[in-house]
């Protein structure tokens, strides 16, 4: 298997070499940056989000392993191969090119670091460069977590328009990682539930919903500033730019779902099911009333979901949802659909921000009958990287 360190020289392949594809319908998004893509980036139709565990204990090996993941995340992402110079006869080809002829179909990669990478006992030596709002998020009341689909050492998360072309992503990254990491989980997505960007449109859950309305949008510069990308002061200076991905696997309960009325669907969520707009409103894009009401009583009631995740009730913050729906293989003799949400976001500060609103929803959102939180993990996501560079570079200075 071609892992870090087998002694292969490798370049960016190109569209002579058959990287990409002239009849390719996604365009390409650029891969270096001041920012890593796949945050800001207007979202995708998939997602393959991947979790490593470090089998080594040493840093060269895990910054080896980044620069290798650089190197062929620039090639990916740019819709080419992943070549080998100097393979000789006999040797597995470095790149297993699923994706060949199917251009780069806007793909991104996102690299994070979990909270475990930093560990005191871990012989890398990175206790000290951990950030203090990276840890282990906390408990919360009804979540019944599978630790084989949560935390990890290190994430990847491929987002692109094309399935077989995330595939290839993760694929391809897990075999450069075979020598020091393995692969711990792969969570795939479709159907993006957010729109990240003014020019999409507003999707629907797997509930029928329309979701994430009042999102963050990347052209708000002013909000991604506050809410999104770490500044300087944040701590440490290698996050400065960066931002923090927080995953939540939550399981739709449709026996329970789809025997609820359409009123009782509508005031779990406080919108419209048709039109999105909020109780009391018109349009989706109406402004959310939470002081409005009929006969005495609130019209969106005090358990709905879009009440207790306003930010009017969470001290201001937002986040920047980039969530996609998942189907899974039921349990043998449940009779039951395994699905739901694959919860996706991203913040400055997830201390501030998303424990404090997650906690409120655990404790009081009406959703929580219809859900189940199955797996949870949290990563530093580091800044863009330049020309020459590599991601997480800073960590290392």
């Amino acid at each position: 298997m071609f892992g870090v360190g087998a002694g292969i020289d490798r370049l960016v392949g190109t569209s002579g070499s058959g990287g990409s594809s002239e009849n390719s319908d996604g365009a390409a998004v650029p891969f270096h940056g001041s920012h890593q893509a796949g945050i800001a980036t207007p979202a995708q139709e998939f997602v393959n989000l991947a979790a490593f565990d470090m089998k080594s204990d040493a840093s060269e090996d895990l910054r080896t392993l980044l620069q290798g993941w650089t190197e062929a995340a620039a090639a990916l992402t740019a819709g080419s191969l992943y070549e080998s110079v100097s393979a000789t006869s006999g040797q597995p080809p470095p790149d297993p090119a699923e994706a060949r002829d199917l251009g780069p179909a806007q793909l991104t990669i996102t690299v994070g670091f979990g909270p475990s990478l930093f560990a005191s006992r871990s012989r890398l030596g990175l206790a000290r460069r951990r950030p203090a709002g990276l840890r282990r998020l906390p408990a919360f009341r009804g979540e019944s977590l599978d630790p084989a689909l949560s935390d990890g050492d290190l994430c990847v998360q491929a987002c692109a328009d094309d399935p077989q072309v995330n595939f290839h992503a993760i694929h391809l990254l897990a075999r450069i990682a075979a020598d020091v990491a393995t692969l711990r989980w792969n969570q795939q997505g479709f159907g993006r539930t957010s729109a990240t960007s003014r020019s999409q449109g507003t999707t629907r859950n797997l509930m029928g919903f329309k979701d994430g309305t009042d999102n963050i949008r990347a052209e708000d510069s002013e909000a991604m500033e506050r809410f999104v990308w770490v500044q300087p002061g944040d701590g440490p200076d290698w996050m400065e730019g960066g931002s923090y991905l927080i995953l939540r696997r939550i399981q739709m309960l449709f026996d329970v779902w789809d025997a609820t009325s359409l009123e009782g669907q509508e005031r779990v969520f406080g919108r419209r099911k048709v039109s999105g707009a909020p109780l009391g409103g018109r349009d989706e894009y109406d402004p959310v009333d939470l002081s409005a009401k009929k006969d005495g009583e609130p019209v969106i009631p005090a358990n709905a979901h879009i009440r207790l995740a306003s930010p009017n009730y969470n001290d201001g913050q937002r986040l920047l949802r980039r969530g996609y729906s998942y189907s899974e293989v039921p349990e043998p003799g449940s009779g039951q659909i395994d699905a739901g949400l694959l919860f996706i976001c991203f913040q400055r500060d997830p201390e501030r921000q998303f424990t404090p609103l997650q906690r409120r929803l655990a404790d009081s959102d009406a959703l929580n009958h219809h859900t189940l939180h199955t797996a949870s993990a949290m990563f530093a996501c580091p800044p863009g990287v330049g020309r020459g560079g590599f991601i997480g570079e800073g960590l290392f200075a």
